[in-house]
């Protein structure tokens, strides 16, 4: 049953849906509880299907997928159906409970109360206009046209000027002890380690720690693991202003601010949470240290399992200090732990590979995402190449440019003096052409490069070059460009160790060739 009465709005910040024209398929829509209700952020494509139904959802591991690149602040709303079915109300009841049943995987909740959320579909006969509706106060089979729709001018805007990133980094090593005659036990070892370690955000003796990223006149404050736990709401409304508890997010930020330069995440205010145990325990009366020693009666090996945890979280300025850290960088810490323990579970016992968080912003999306890459690949990749497929695929990137190699990830705390992630600038001259008017040539065509590039040109770095070292300079501006468009991370190599290689390279085939040894290719390379 759908009901025209009380439009509500649906507020869309995203410059664009994820519809992919011709191809009948569902994606997430992804909003925030601490915006109006029906606010659009971004769109998530579902990448994993039962296979007889690419409507389907396999909920289970869209859920791990999810639970690790969305930052607690932001969630999933609804879904959106493109298909080629005239049956509107049917199509957006599938997507809403298509939604709803995410919800539930996602939270382990299977009594999550009413669920206003939001249902859009596509009608592929029907020039690709999206209509959405609404489960109507909360109740799945009750669905609600919706025809006002607004798209926000500036969403960058509206987004970091309601809201901050708190950001949260944590190592962890887990001491496994595990009998080498069953080895199989060290899973359930190590199981229950992570779980010893997820209970001591619980332990009364955690102290949290809490600053800006920036520099900033508020200094840090110290909240304690009762504070945590005892937190009277979200908001510090009903608090005093004297209690640690009642503090804002936006206590550590500037109200002078000007709020019409935020443009992006990197005008984002930004806090730093870092936990501390007490170890230490007060005793009844003095007493001298003991040692004691356990021998273990069977062979045992130590195996030693590091975790680099690093979150980011997104948090209204007006939510309490201790409602966030609570609410949102515990949760967080913790799905981060469980899904790095869940990809290194299987080779525990082959020299387990070390996983480390990423964090991106890439071009199009409004809020940064998580990605877990492993170490072990290096600067190539090869073996990660799937996985940012099936990002791209998911967040609608295109294909050709790597947005999401280990090279783009963003710092937040790269430049933590001034607030700022900006890599420090060349002094070299960048994107010489720009500026410089065409030859005037009849019926010439300009073909410009696309991106940015670095002039490396005569005499540069002190060296005399002049006649006979363009080929490579001519070679450090094609690397530049793979740098500054993040295909590699390395850095430009110096015009000597060009040429100590080209050298190398020379008396190498001119010895293969006064020993008789076959040449592949003759070197065509000269100085001119």
């Amino acid at each position: 049953m759908v009901s025209e009465t009380q439009d509500p709005t649906i507020r869309i910040l995203c410059r664009r849906l994820q519809i992919i024209k011709n191809e009948s398929g569902l994606q997430w829509l992804i909003g925030s509880p601490f915006f109006p209700r029906h606010t659009i952020i971004s769109t998530f494509r579902c990448i994993h299907t039962t296979p007889s139904n690419p409507l389907s959802p396999d909920f289970s591991k869209e859920s791990d997928d999810i639970r690790t690149l969305l930052p607690k602040g932001f969630e999933v709303i609804g879904a959106l159906i493109v298909e080629n079915d005239g049956n509107l109300d049917k199509i957006a009841g599938e997507a809403i409970n298509a939604a709803c049943n995410l919800k539930k995987s996602l939270s382990s909740d299977e009594n999550l109360g009413n669920l206003e959320l939001v249902g859009a579909v596509v009608d592929l006969n029907s020039a690709n206009d999206v209509r959405f509706f609404v489960s109507k106060d909360g109740k799945l089979g009750s669905l609600q046209s919706v025809s006002s729709i607004m798209y926000e001018d500036k969403p960058e805007k509206y987004i970091w000027e309601r809201g901050c990133l708190l950001r949260c980094a944590l190592h962890v090593k887990l001491p496994l002890y595990y009998n080498t005659s069953n080895p199989d036990d060290v899973h359930e070892i190590y199981m229950r380690a992570a779980e010893a370690v997820a209970s001591k955000f619980k332990d009364p003796q955690v102290t949290c720690l809490i600053e800006a990223l920036a520099e900033t006149s508020s200094g840090a404050i110290v909240l304690r693991g009762s504070d945590l736990n005892t937190y009277s709401s979200n908001s510090s409304s009903e608090l005093k202003d004297s209690d640690t508890k009642a503090l804002l997010c936006s206590y550590f930020f500037s109200m002078s601010k000007d709020i019409t330069s935020f443009s992006s995440i990197e005008n984002a205010d930004k806090i730093q949470v870092s936990f501390l145990l007490n170890k230490s325990i007060n005793s009844a009366k003095p007493s001298a240290p003991i040692a004691e020693y356990y021998p273990a009666t069977q062979e045992t090996e130590l195996l030693v399992i590091g975790h680099k945890l690093e979150v980011l979280c997104y948090a209204a300025k007006d939510l309490s200090l201790a409602y966030s850290v609570s609410k949102l960088v515990i949760p967080a810490l913790l799905d981060q732990l469980h899904s790095m323990r869940k990809v290194i579970m299987p080779d525990l016992l082959k020299g387990h590979p070390e996983w480390h968080p990423y964090h991106f912003l890439p071009p199009g999306l409004l809020h940064p995402i998580t990605v877990l890459y492993e170490l072990s690949y290096g600067e190539t990749e090869l073996k990660q190449v799937e996985t940012r497929r099936s990002l791209h695929l998911r967040l609608g990137l295109p294909f050709d440019r790597p947005l999401l190699r280990i090279s783009n990830a963003i710092d937040l705390v790269g430049k933590k003096n001034t607030g700022s992630s900006v890599q420090k600038g060349s002094s070299l001259l960048k994107d010489a052409h720009l500026g410089i008017p065409c030859s005037g040539v009849s019926g010439g065509v300009s073909s410009l490069v696309q991106g940015s590039y670095e002039y490396y040109h005569y005499l540069h770095e002190g060296l005399d070059d002049s006649g006979w070292g363009c080929a490579y300079r001519s070679l450090q501006t094609i690397i530049s460009w793979f740098k500054l468009q993040n295909y590699t991370s390395i850095d430009v190599p110096s015009h000597s160790s060009l040429f100590l290689k080209q050298e190398t390279a020379r008396y190498k085939m001119k010895t293969n060739r006064t020993q008789g040894v076959p040449s592949i290719a003759q070197s065509n390379i000269n100085h001119g």
